[in-house]
């Protein structure tokens, strides 16, 4: 029996993941492959479309979805991606429909993800609601009305490059206060050197070599207190940006994806006592704070492969 199942691709500067999965998505085949190893995009092309007839699924492929970074979803480009080695604009969607002859949707990764949450995930019974990416970097997708917000250009919904310090941390776009910069992971790691604290001398942090955001969640529940106060100001950046973004969309919900998310049980928590301490009294205890249901899945291949049953429903 033929089964209808999407093919989705999340590109990464280092590696690229894709699978095949069904409307339900359950997943079928899945497969990684080093981005660097291909010179061409179109050479990567190529090496997924073997791989997809090589296990016989090829004539099962209802629709592509594409998840990449500076992905535009009007155009179906990639465009200025500082992490890919392939420079300029791509017309990946293009290079994906000539050889699969099926269509292809491309967005960027966050932007994928907002819809894996609400096809798949935690954003199921929802229709307004923003989710929050917690990794390298600090992604959103903005879902109002069961729909994306793209914007004039696709490139809508950046929240992470919201300035939330005047005149704050350095950020890779080359602005300064940028919200990622201090609550993504790599925000919360350069806490530990940029974060002012009387408690910072004494915390086994400081003797790290090359921390990771997870080890400060692990030694913030041990009792390290510079490590407690790391947690507290991120969640407190965090919540009080919500705070004011609430002042946009009126979500009704803010879905948080990640690392970040899932280290330290208590964080959710405190990201929502602050963001509601900071609310306008019109939007107070009418918004919550969820959890991703997407860990402990692909969530790349499955983010991307719902753009394709978002499309068809």
């Amino acid at each position: 029996m033929k089964r209808n199942l999407a093919l989705g691709v999340d590109i990464g500067g280092t590696n690229s993941v894709f699978g095949l999965c069904d409307e339900y998505g359950k997943l079928y085949f899945e497969e990684s492959v080093s981005t660097t190893d291909y010179s061409t995009p179109e050479e990567l092309v190529d090496k997924i479309y073997e791989r997809i007839k090589s296990v016989g699924h090829l004539p099962n492929v209802e629709g592509i979805g594409i998840g990449a970074p500076n992905g535009n979803f009007y155009s179906g480009t990639i465009e200025f991606a500082p992490n890919l080695k392939w420079k300029g604009i791509i017309p990946l969607a293009r290079l994906f429909e000539y050889k699969f002859k099926v269509k292809t949707i491309l967005t960027n990764d966050a932007n994928a993800a907002a819809i894996g949450e609400m096809i798949y995930g935690a954003g199921r019974d929802l229709k307004d609601f923003v989710t929050i990416t917690l990794g390298t970097g600090l992604g959103s997708g903005v879902i109002s009305g069961g729909n994306l917000i793209y914007g004039h250009d696709g490139f809508a919904g950046e929240y992470g490059h919201i300035r939330v310090v005047p005149d704050g941390r350095l950020c890779g776009c080359g602005r300064k206060g940028c919200l990622e910069t201090y609550v993504s992971a790599t925000g919360v790691v350069r806490s530990i050197h940029e974060l002012d604290s009387k408690h910072s001398e004494t915390s086994e942090l400081i003797n790290l070599k090359n921390p990771e955001a997870s080890q400060v969640f692990q030694l913030a529940e041990d009792g390290d207190e510079f490590a407690v106060e790391i947690i507290e100001y991120t969640a407190k950046v965090l919540g009080n940006s919500l705070a004011d973004f609430t002042c946009f969309s009126s979500s009704k919900a803010y879905i948080l994806f990640g690392g970040i998310a899932q280290n330290g049980p208590s964080f959710a928590k405190k990201v929502k006592g602050y963001m509601e301490d900071a609310l306008l009294n019109i939007y107070k205890d009418k918004i919550e704070i969820r959890i991703s249901e997407l860990h402990d899945k692909n969530a790349a291949v499955l983010g991307a492969s719902s753009l394709v049953w978002n499309e068809l429903s």
